[in-house]
């Protein structure tokens, strides 16, 4: 399990993830931040990229703001870090 504080620039020209700034992992995403669209492309984004269910990233808190905490089960730290460069 892998506990990280997210940064997140919605309504950005593409999205992508744009690695870690002072321990915080900075993403950008298409979408708006309506109706929690840019949370849920956060989400799949991550997925995707470390290759792990949607299901396995949690909101900790954070939701509704731009700077986010994520659980993120069915990884391990080492996989993480590796895996996104932090």
């Amino acid at each position: 399990m892998v506990i990280v504080e997210v940064k997140l620039k919605p309504n950005a020209k593409k999205s992508e993830i744009l690695g870690f700034k002072e321990n915080i992992l900075l993403v950008s995403v298409k979408e708006q931040p309506i109706e929690g669209k840019a949370n849920a492309s956060l989400i799949k984004l991550l997925s995707k990229k470390l290759k792990i269910a949607k299901s396995c990233i949690k909101f900790k808190s954070g939701e509704k703001s731009k700077t986010k905490k994520l659980v993120i089960d069915c990884i391990e730290k080492e996989t993480f870090t590796k895996m996104l460069g932090g």
